[in-house]
């Protein structure tokens, strides 16, 4: 193996970020996040950049983040597709939910790992299957 492997891009490489945070924020409105929730939900990133990503100053930014919004941005789809009714797609997050322990599935996203947003998706991708 050489000693100058180069790794192909990631298809997160292909991401505005700029884009994505606009979005990602946009999705936290809907959802009526505290700041604080949706810092956790993106990685727990430093007050500063926080505010600043949310006023749409953007330079670079780590794929982390990027993974993070890609599962946000999945399961406010999935709640689309399953709700018709966009005030019970987002009030989804915040009802008690078996399948997380009797907890709000806002508490596991808020667990902090990218692992807790995969879960919450992957429940969601299971519900919507049958519609999709």
């Amino acid at each position: 193996m050489s000693a100058h492997l180069k790794l192909a891009p990631s298809r997160l490489d292909t991401i505005d970020p700029a884009a994505a945070l606009r979005g990602v924020f946009g999705i936290f409105d809907a959802w009526g996040l505290s700041a604080e929730e949706a810092r956790v939900l993106l990685g727990a990133p430093p007050e500063r950049s926080f505010y600043a990503w949310k006023k749409g100053q953007v330079a670079r930014v780590p794929q982390d983040l990027l993974r993070r919004i890609g599962y946000i941005a999945g399961i406010f789809k999935a709640l689309g597709v399953v709700y018709s009714d966009p005030s019970l797609a987002d009030g989804w997050l915040r009802r008690p939910n078996a399948a997380f322990g009797e907890q709000p599935p806002l508490a596991r996203m808020c667990a902090g790992d990218v692992t807790d947003l995969a879960a919450v998706r992957a429940y969601l991708d299971g519900a919507r299957a049958p519609w999709s």
